[in-house]
């Protein structure tokens, strides 16, 4: 019983530090500035929720992950995809994950993989709506 136990305990605590929620509003920000991933979590799971009141057509809002020196492209080449596609260009392999975008009072949820980060990148998390990415930003440190 004490094993089962604690790998109860264990299993909830890698689970913890792969999970995170992650706020949104209508003043384009995030309520954090910086995300720390260890680099044994296999999966993340990433909850976005917009506190704001506007609709995503007005001031929608996603997440999205890619290489810090990647970001103004994929954002810039986003912008004609459209909300249908999350304002990233089909098939931009620069994007590690991206979430749907969301307006005001609604949620969110991702799960992605980490096998193609490298512990020690330099990597941002940003909204890929039109005009966002400037302000609405952060770092993702996968250590």
């Amino acid at each position: 019983m004490m094993i089962f136990a604690f790998l109860l305990a264990f299993s909830h605590n890698v689970l913890a530090k792969c999970s995170f929620n992650i706020d949104s509003n209508d003043a384009m920000q995030f309520s954090a500035q910086t995300l720390t991933v260890p680099s044994d979590c296999k999966k993340v799971t990433l909850t976005l929720n917009h506190t704001g009141k506007l609709p995503a057509k007005v001031m929608g809002h996603n997440w999205v992950l890619a290489k810090t020196p990647d970001v103004k492209a994929i954002a810039m080449e986003g912008m004609s995809a459209g909300l249908a596609n999350k304002y990233i260009k089909k098939g931009d392999n620069r994007v590690f994950a991206a979430s749907d975008i969301i307006g005001g009072g609604e949620s969110t949820t991702l799960e992605f993989s980490t096998d193609k980060l490298k512990a020690g990148g330099d990597y941002t998390f940003f909204c890929s709506f039109p005009g966002h990415f400037g302000i609405m930003k952060g770092k993702f440190e996968f250590v």
